[in-house]
């Protein structure tokens, strides 16, 4: 059983900043690609950021230049540091592994329970 921990989501004003963190523990043997999702109300959810264990990590448009993913790999912790919020980065915020269970060879996706990021004044 694989777990995964989000905390850092809140409330924020336009301009502020917040870190949104995501632990996973539990059955795992590697962690590969780990990223954050996103769904606002009424919408599809998109791809926030990604990150590879090895590699250059991605950003959506919407975001580049005002948001950072990065990884403690000894911690299996994913972080997404989010700068210059906007209103339309209000969402629910989901945490996303891809993993490989002890003993296995195949890739596995988990989700967090997602986190909630609100942009008002």
């Amino acid at each position: 059983q694989v777990q995964l921990v989000e905390s850092g989501g809140g409330l924020v004003q336009p301009g502020g900043s917040l870190r949104l963190s995501c632990a996973a523990s539990g059955s795992i043997s590697s962690i590969h690609a780990m990223g954050w999702y996103r769904r606002a109300p009424g919408k599809e959810r998109e791809l926030v950021a990604t990150i590879p264990s090895g590699g250059s990590s991605y950003c959506a448009d919407s975001v580049k230049g005002r948001f950072t993913i990065s990884r403690d790999n000894t911690k299996n912790t994913v972080y997404l540091q989010m700068s210059s919020l906007k209103p339309e980065d209000s969402a629910i915020y989901y945490c996303n592994i891809q993993y490989t269970p002890p003993g296995l060879t195949w890739r596995y996706d988990y989700w967090g329970q997602g986190t909630q990021v609100t942009v008002s004044a």
